[in-house]
């Protein structure tokens, strides 16, 4: 194995943007005032009502299925905010208040702990735990997957290939509430997240809500390895822990799509991380079992193997260096995931099953869409549109091989954890189908590999807002005997009324969007409740020193 130092990126973190935390009711003379840990409470708490909120509305509208096992699809206490109009409506407006309010919480937990040093990573933690302690107890919610990977489960406790079969043939699958969307489709999934979902079957004996418990203890768990990993690779790397656990965790869309949609991404990606900081301290043995593990559990992050290689060398290493811990890293990890493809029988059935997952779903993402009119183009001279179709997306998935090759072999190399990132923004952006959750596989790499400036970050905070909202309005669950288009209208309504208030009119959190009542009048912004724009400029200083 070749030796040398792993490589540092650059020191700093992305530049927080605050807003006033508190009136300014100082004496002249006094000394600012700064944020405490007191002032951290109510963020806290918001966002500890905002996830009770989402789980009390999850009951109404999150996924639960109609199978005969379930044991709340015909509960009396469920019945009435799932059959009833008015508990459709009061649980979607539960779920779409309580999403921005937890980003409102999120937003302000940031500018109340600015200046805190170590505690404020304390409290990051605390917030964490406080929000994802309520989704423990809701239905699966912007998603229906766990399902899917219960089906898969129980393919697997018949003695079927998930690779080689499909959900949909097994009796009764709609019923447990698998997304028709990957009824047809081969699984994505590793040989050691399957064994474990054969297991949750086995152990629920059938039963759905048994099963999603048992599904949301690898949730949690996965929570668990980022909020370790994080910031102690932050802290390695001379960077901001607290910023980079609070950007990447403590987000209220990470929390949601993990805790509460019951996914297995947080586990993963937890896995890829905890790789990097045992590399980073020079456990390196164990740094590629623990990625071999993660990729067990979903393959996609074979994509980051390349840069943990990366990880152990100097950045001027020779290409020489590069292949021989190439060779030495992937001989464990073909090792790790032999022994655990032998010991379900499914081998490397993995492979051909990622090529073709998702083959039976609609493409719309930007490729997808491009490969489709493509294909309509080709089908006007005589040739298939799936067939032309697929030509297209073969093309793009070239070359997001490419952009990863010309990463790993670039001299000097660059940045690991940054271009673990990129590697896997190229395979994100450039496939056909592209999930809102995949988001949340690139900004811990981006956090902890490079600084954010101010539009970055106000950026992302639009874009995980319009995530969530969207993943709300599309997942909703309502019975056939309600318009699911009228309710997803008022959920988007209500949603949308919400984010407006928080970014362009309250106090606290528009100034983060760059709002700041410029343009409105004095008696408008009097009667919005709406401080002067000098005013709030002249606060922010004081309260920052």
């Amino acid at each position: 194995m070749a030796s040398g130092v792993a490589q540092r990126p650059q020191e700093g973190r992305g530049r927080a943007i605050v807003a006033p935390t508190h009136r300014d009711n100082r004496q002249p003379g006094a000394a600012p005032q700064r944020p405490g840990p007191r002032d951290s409470r109510g963020p806290i708490l918001q966002g500890l009502l905002a996830s009770a909120m989402v789980t009390c509305g999850s009951w109404g509208v999150g996924w639960l299925p109609y199978a005969q096992e379930s044991v709340l699809a015909r509960s009396p206490l469920v019945l009435p905010l799932r059959a009833e109009t008015v508990g459709v409506i009061i649980c979607t407006l539960l779920l779409a208040v309580g999403t921005v309010l937890m980003f409102r919480a999120w937003l302000r937990l940031r500018q109340t702990t600015k200046g805190l040093g170590d505690r404020a990573l304390g409290l990051m933690r605390r917030a964490a735990w406080t929000w994802s302690a309520p989704m423990l107890f809701s239905f699966p919610i912007l998603s229906q997957d766990v399902y899917s990977y219960l089906g898969q489960g129980r393919l697997m406790h018949a003695g079927l290939s998930p690779y080689e079969n499909w959900v949909s043939q097994l009796p009764g699958w709609f019923a447990q509430g698998a997304d028709s969307l990957w009824a047809e489709s081969s699984s994505p999934y590793g040989p050691l997240f399957l064994m474990y979902a054969r297991l949750a079957y086995f152990v629920s004996g059938g039963v759905p809500e048994y099963g999603v418990v048992m599904m949301r203890l690898v949730a949690v768990a996965g929570v668990a390895l980022c909020i370790y990993a994080i910031p102690r690779l932050a802290l390695k790397l001379g960077g901001d822990p607290t910023w980079t656990l609070w950007v990447s965790v403590v987000n209220p869309l990470f929390l949601m799509n993990m805790v509460g949609g019951v996914h297995n991404d947080g586990l993963m990606l937890g896995g890829v991380l905890l790789a990097f900081l045992l590399v980073y301290r020079q456990r390196r043995v164990l740094g590629t079992i623990a990625m071999a593990l993660s990729i067990a559990i979903k393959p996609v992050m074979l994509l980051a193997l390349p840069f943990l290689g990366l990880a152990m060398l100097k950045p001027e290493a020779r290409l020489r260096s590069k292949i021989r811990v190439w060779l030495w890293i992937t001989a464990i990890t073909v090792a790790i995931l032999a022994a655990l493809g032998a010991a379900t029988g499914l081998w490397f059935g993995w492979i051909g099953g990622v090529a073709s997952s998702g083959d039976a779903a609609f493409p719309y993402a930007p490729v997808g869409l491009f490969g489709l009119l493509v294909g309509w183009i080709g089908s006007l001279f005589g040739g298939s549109i799936n067939a032309v179709a697929d030509i297209v997306y073969a093309v793009f998935k070239v070359f997001s091989m490419a952009i990863i090759a010309w990463l790993a072999l670039r001299k000097p190399a660059g940045n690991p954890l940054l271009y673990s990132g990129y590697a896997l923004a190229a395979s994100v952006l450039l496939a056909p189908i592209i999930q809102p959750w995949y988001l949340l596989w690139l900004i811990p790499f981006f956090a902890l590999g490079k600084k954010f400036s101010v539009g970055q970050e106000r950026l992302l905070y639009v874009l995980c807002l319009v995530l969530a909202i969207a993943g709300v309005v599309d997942q909703l669950s309502v019975a056939q005997w309600f318009s699911l288009l009228w309710m997803r209208i008022f959920a988007a309504l209500v949603g949308l009324l919400c984010v407006a208030y928080m970014v362009f009119i309250d106090p606290k959190t528009a100034p983060l969007f760059g709002h700041l009542g410029r343009r409105l009048s004095p008696r408008t912004r009097k009667f919005l409740r709406i401080p002067n724009p000098e005013e709030t400029r002249q606060q922010d200083r004081d309260a920052t020193g």
